[in-house]
């Protein structure tokens, strides 16, 4: 794991740092690896994907990032929301770097595959939301990675699609599973049994994104989602993101008990106190996390 050396200051709440690999130093406010950029600002990290030449696509290392950015994101007391793009006009993740994955082997597939799977399953519960702006291809694991966070916005653009058959193999980072949850077994047949592309259109319509923006547009409605969330009670927003993630694999049952332990424990916050206060007061909520 790489350390980071974080320097604070409260100007606009935001977070500066500076991060050392070796002997370089990254210029404040934003952190470069290899293949990602991760600038943090107001309260939100924003993870870019920065392979442009090779259409961001996926290989070992830029997972590696990834998961060192993620755990970076959750430990941070400064970063409420993350949200995710592609560099470039042409993609998001336009899938595996398939000169890597041509390489793989039985036993190692496996493991590639386990290791992707712990990557997106730490996205997934983070704890904190997560926005995919999805602003071009996002195919095969790049698909995956888009099922793995709290929210999919694409650009009227973009094309999505889990085209791993074509390749001679399935998908291997959640695809089959997260995309049957989301848009149910006879859509995960079809887009994964076929391989084909669909427009952000298509995928609005069967659930697979919530909306769809003009190009330019994709990253400030991302930004304007991220903000009405974090005007919310922090912890709030976290249980709740626990009652849907865990719930929705439960019986309806267990999943109402657990809405209802969750919400026992929101009337204990101060953030419940202040919230109804503020309601009744007739003015702002000004809500600490506590």
């Amino acid at each position: 794991m790489r350390s980071f050396a974080v320097l604070r200051t409260a100007q606009d709440d935001r977070c500066f740092w500076k991060r050392r690999i070796g002997t370089d130093e990254v210029r404040e406010g934003r952190m470069a690896f290899e293949n990602l950029i991760v600038e943090k600002r107001d309260w939100i990290a924003f993870i870019t994907f920065n392979r442009p030449k090779v259409l961001n696509a996926l290989n070992r290392k830029t997972v590696e990032e990834l998961r060192d950015a993620l755990v970076d994101a959750r430990e941070d007391a400064s970063v409420r929301v993350v949200i995710l793009t592609g560099a470039g006009e042409k993609s998001f993740v336009a899938g595996a770097d398939i000169g890597e994955l041509a390489q793989r082997t039985p036993v190692d597939g496996k493991d590639f595959s386990l290791f992707g799977q712990g990557v997106f399953h730490l996205l997934e519960t983070l704890g904190k939301p997560s926005i995919c702006a999805i602003n071009g291809f996002a195919l095969g694991g790049g698909c995956e990675l888009a099922l793995s966070c709290s929210i999919r916005i694409a650009s009227k653009t973009a094309r999505l699609g889990q085209p791993e058959v074509k390749l001679g193999i399935i998908p291997g980072y959640g695809g089959s599973q997260r995309l049957a949850r989301l848009c149910g077994k006879g859509v995960a047949h079809e887009l994964c049994l076929t391989g084909e592309m669909i427009t952000a259109e298509e995928a609005q319509r069967i659930g697979l994104v919530n909306r769809i923006y003009e190009p330019a547009e994709l990253l400030p409605a991302a930004e304007a989602m991220a903000k009405k969330i974090i005007a919310n009670a922090p912890l709030a927003v976290k249980y709740t993101m626990e009652a849907i993630e865990r719930g929705v694999e439960l019986p309806q049952e267990e999943g109402l008990f657990l809405e209802a332990t969750l919400f026992g424990l929101s009337c204990a916050t101060e953030d419940m106190r202040e919230g109804t206060k503020a309601f009744l007061e007739k003015r702002p909520a000004q809500f600490q996390g506590k």
